[in-house]
């Protein structure tokens, strides 16, 4: 009893294949990265150099101004005109 028609195996073995060259690229090229780093040494890291302590930094504040106190006038009466007419 066959579970893939002829079609569902050539879509399997193309998938299979697919990702065995994709791997098998993948690995030629790290190895030959690899190769070519054998023969390479990394230059002895040199020290860094102190850096100088940051300067202060003064920040100029500018003191806050009292408000002058309003002054009001005395109330106004209101009166309103009869424009019932």
């Amino acid at each position: 009893m066959d579970l893939l028609s002829v079609q569902g195996y050539g879509a399997l073995y193309t998938a299979v294949i697919f990702l065995a060259v994709l791997i098998g690229v993948h690995i030629v090229k790290l190895a030959l990265i690899g190769y070519r780093t054998r023969g390479k040494k990394l230059p002895p890291e040199q020290p860094k150099p102190k850096e100088p302590a940051p300067e202060p930094v003064y920040y100029i504040v500018e003191k806050k101004k009292k408000r002058p106190k309003a002054e009001y006038s005395a109330p106004k009466r209101i009166t309103f005109k009869d424009q019932s007419s």
